[in-house]
């Protein structure tokens, strides 16, 4: 065993000893990935700016060549008005594919914050998970009693302070399945 994996190994038994720090560590994890899906968001709401820019200012470009075709017909000049038709047809398909992407843009921001969404509810169970976990971890541990208990003796499961022993025990048990699930669906 090397080094490395001796480290490694004391810092999981470390976090299994205290599965709030491997929250709290968690919920840093979920802030940090916030935070960047909210820099996102702002940076595609500036491309969508800058896109219906683009759009009209295109559309008045439209406009022009189109008052241009107009008035080269009515004074017969139909080579100009030809060539005005040219570019007016380049400019709409300008325009179409500007307007895509600026739909694409829409939809790429309506998705990072339905994952900003998630991200807040995960934050929020996390929270919550490591404020039990350190109420559970920081709550009186009850002594083991060194007494043989047979099947025929009618004993209290309770030790003076009220706790369970087994009861602790399940706690931590399902402290840490639960935990090793929200791991794993942050994983995904």
């Amino acid at each position: 065993m090397g080094l490395f994996d001796f480290l490694e190994s004391r810092l999981d038994e470390f976090l299994r000893n205290n599965p709030h720090l491997e929250l709290q560590a968690l919920e840093e994890q979920l802030r940090q990935q916030e935070e960047d899906t909210l820099r996102l968001i702002v940076d595609l709401q500036a491309q969508e700016k800058r896109s219906q820019d683009e759009i009209l200012s295109t559309a008045q470009e439209i406009q022009r060549w189109h008052s241009r075709i107009e008035k080269a017909k009515a004074s017969g000049r139909l080579d100009l008005a030809q060539a005005a038709q040219e570019r007016e047809a380049n400019l709409l398909r300008q325009g179409n594919q500007l307007w895509g992407k600026m739909q694409g843009l829409k939809e790429r921001i309506g998705q990072a914050k339905e994952l900003q969404g998630k991200i807040q509810i995960r934050r929020q169970e996390v929270r919550a998970k490591a404020a039990q976990a350190q109420a559970t971890n920081s709550s009186p541990q009850p002594k083991a009693s060194s007494e043989t208990s047979g099947w025929n003796q009618n004993r209290s499961y309770t030790t003076s302070s009220g706790a369970d022993p087994l009861e602790d025990k399940f706690k931590r048990w399902e402290m840490d399945d639960e935990l090793e699930k929200l791991k794993r669906n942050m994983g995904r």
